[in-house]
């Protein structure tokens, strides 16, 4: 969340920001119910200092025997709480409307983040790689898993209904090689790798900025306790209240962990086959840094690096977007999505999103850090996708099959594929990539 000092003197740029980001966002009412508690605060503070005296009065005059003049101050203080009781209950409904509308204060974007209102008004800022050529009819992911029973989303479906899977064999190897791979590559980068928590307390998302506006996206279970819809929520919990060293720099934290969202709202998008799905996995990495615009950035720089070397190393093509304001999420200061070429949708595909959200998590969650000068100060937080699955599998799939229905493993994946350097083409498939070739010669 925001500072609400801040806030009070800087309406016009949050609103603004709400604006831009298409969140609903009640600024003058904040602000009325805010100036509405801290008055009710002076109130109860003002009752409670003369219902202490009142008693402590009341003691020295029965000391003194005044019997009847304590008397009527005891009658005095009974009255103070009452009218004590009254202001708390209003100060506890002030408090907790007030919280309510500061939760909805979305953050604030960064001066260099576009403005925009949809994902087509995204900035392409990086392209790598060249788009796969191919001499053949290509497959699309579902039709090449199917075939190699890698994947099958029919019984996924009469197990579990829509937008579920099983994964096979290979295709359940290549899934667990790509986040295998991806956590030795930011194990090597200094980070520290954990299993977490995937049921986790409300608190927990909403110190992360998940909620309140993500509950329709999220799995709610019993005893207050909601499923993970990526592990960015326990990483960032984990320090949650205490004050963290970074005198030896950044804090970085990587999870490998499944995932579950509903996808409400979705239906009739990207729904075949993997790309949208209900539950996956994913390698996800978060930093806590200094609170300054330049580690900021330069830690922005570095988290989504790491993800573009684990598409480098996977032998995919891939771009770079720079997140409009109205495809941004309402926590995020600043967000770059990586986009991976995915041939049966002739389009590249959202496989990665790092953000910078500076200290609004970190207000939320209460993570501090002494600076230089031995200030208190809120930490700034980041988030990175480092590979999700199986949606890498569509492009891993697409863009690596073959004419006679193998496909090939990039070299560093081979090492967590038992040494693989593909995964071998049905019988049938690759008779007839046989028979088409001879038919060419």
């Amino acid at each position: 969340m925001l500072d609400i000092k801040w806030i009070r003197e800087h309406v016009e740029e949050v609103k603004q920001a709400a604006r831009n980001k298409g969140v609903p966002c009640q600024v003058e009412e904040l602000l009325r119910v805010d100036e509405l508690r801290r008055g009710l605060l002076q109130q109860v503070e003002q009752f409670r200092r003369e219902r202490n005296r009142g008693t402590e009065q009341i003691g020295v005059l029965l000391k003194e025997k005044r019997k009847e003049e304590a008397e009527r101050l005891k009658s005095k203080v009974r009255e103070w709480n009452a009218k004590l009781a009254e202001y708390e209950l209003e100060l506890a409904a002030a408090e907790e409307q007030y919280r309510q509308l500061m939760l909805s204060v979305p953050n604030l974007a960064s001066s260099d983040t576009p403005i925009g209102l949809t994902d087509a008004d995204n900035v392409i800022v990086k392209v790598v790689g060249e788009l796969t050529d191919f001499a053949f009819e290509p497959r699309d992911h579902l039709e090449l898993g199917e075939a190699l029973d890698l994947i099958d989303v029919a019984r996924g479906v009469k197990v579990a209904g829509s937008r579920n899977y099983y994964l096979k064999g290979m295709g359940l190897h290549l899934h667990r090689a790509v986040q295998q791979l991806a956590i030795d590559v930011l194990t090597d980068r200094g980070f520290t790798v954990m299993d977490v928590p995937l049921m986790v307390r409300e608190e927990t998302l909403l110190n992360a900025a998940f909620f309140p506006a993500g509950k329709d996206q999220t799995y709610a279970l019993e005893e207050n306790k909601w499923l993970v819809g990526t592990s960015e929520g326990p990483l960032i919990s984990y320090y949650a209240g205490e004050i963290v060293d970074l005198s030896e720099g950044p804090i970085q934290l990587a999870a490998v962990s499944n995932c579950f969202r509903k996808e409400a709202g979705s239906a009739g998008r990207d729904v075949r086959g993997l790309y949208r799905v209900h539950q996956f996995a994913k390698v996800e990495q978060v930093v806590l840094c200094e609170n300054t615009p330049e580690a900021a950035e330069r830690m922005l720089q570095e988290i989504t690096a790491n993800a573009e070397h684990l598409l480098e190393l996977l032998e995919l093509p891939y771009r770079i977007v720079a997140v409009c304001t109205g495809d941004m999420g309402s926590k995020n200061y600043k967000q770059f999505d990586i986009e991976t070429w995915m041939p049966s949708r002739g389009a590249y595909g959202e496989t990665h999103s790092s953000s910078l959200l500076m200290d609004y998590q970190a207000r939320r969650t209460q993570l501090r850090y002494r600076d230089a000068d031995g200030e208190l100060r809120y930490c700034c937080t980041l988030n990175n996708t480092a590979v999700a699955s199986p949606r890498i599998l569509i492009p891993l799939l697409e863009n690596h099959q073959r004419e006679d229905g193998s496909i090939y493993i990039p070299q560093a994946l081979r090492p967590y594929m038992r040494g693989l350097a593909a995964i071998p083409a049905p019988a049938a498939a690759a008779v007839e990539a046989g028979a088409r070739a001879a038919e060419r010669v």
